[in-house]
């Protein structure tokens, strides 16, 4: 006899996951500027946010979708070089996209040594702009999901005992059964016992797999 509840399929179903639209961020104290970038962005069927200040768009919630920025180095309040300072300190990878009206050689190295996508001087053309967009939106997209991938390690780490911990150190690192025992003072049964709780606990298929997702958690701090 099939059990009760096994006897009808369940109608309950699965919530998708969200998946937010990418989105560009415009930061310009020049509205016509702003308006011109709002224009070309809507045409090319980007959503997008923009902003006079650095400080209204840090004020500004962001909702942790793949992002830009394209960002004037000339602002009234904190310059583009000053906001991409504060930002390198975020969890939330937004790539930037430089702008500017003067053809500055000291600040275009300064931001490129930061990490900027494109520095473009105005008036810039269209082409270029989309499709530094189009890589900056992709290099956002690709660090989320490497940050997404290291919090699921983090997740799995936690699970681990202390003494699953320290046995998983020791094997990332090379050592042999016999050595791992020897060093915690434990039997090799044991060792083997608890390397395996590590690689199911991990999800790790292959030793080679295990090493790197420790050196994925070691690049993350």
């Amino acid at each position: 006899m099939v059990p009760l509840a096994n006897a009808y399929p369940s109608t309950r179903k699965r919530r998708a996951p969200v998946v937010l639209d990418p989105v560009v961020y415009v930061v310009d104290d020049d509205i016509s500027v702003r308006e011109s970038l709002e224009a070309m962005l809507g045409f090319a069927g980007w959503r997008f946010l923009a902003f006079s200040s650095a400080q209204a768009f840090l004020d500004h919630a962001r909702d942790g979708a793949p992002a830009c920025l394209v960002l004037d180095i000339n602002l009234p309040d904190l310059n583009g070089l000053e906001l991409q300072r504060q930002l390198l300190g975020e969890t939330q990878v937004v790539p930037i996209i430089f702008i500017t009206g003067y053809g500055d050689i000291p600040s275009t190295v300064q931001a490129m040594k930061a990490g900027a996508m494109e520095f473009l001087t105005k008036p810039f053309d269209a082409d270029a702009l989309l499709d530094a967009i189009a890589s900056a939106i992709d290099a956002s997209r690709q660090a989320l999901s490497a940050r997404q991938a290291v919090g699921k390690l983090q997740a799995a780490v936690e699970t681990l005992t202390g003494r699953e911990r320290e046995v998983m150190a020791m094997v990332v690192a090379g050592s042999m059964n016999k050595q791992i025992a020897m060093e915690l003072g434990i039997s090799e049964i044991t060792v083997k016992a608890h390397r395996g709780k590590v690689m199911r606990k991990m999800r790790a298929r292959t030793l080679v797999e295990l090493v790197e997702m420790a050196a994925s958690l070691r690049s993350c701090g």
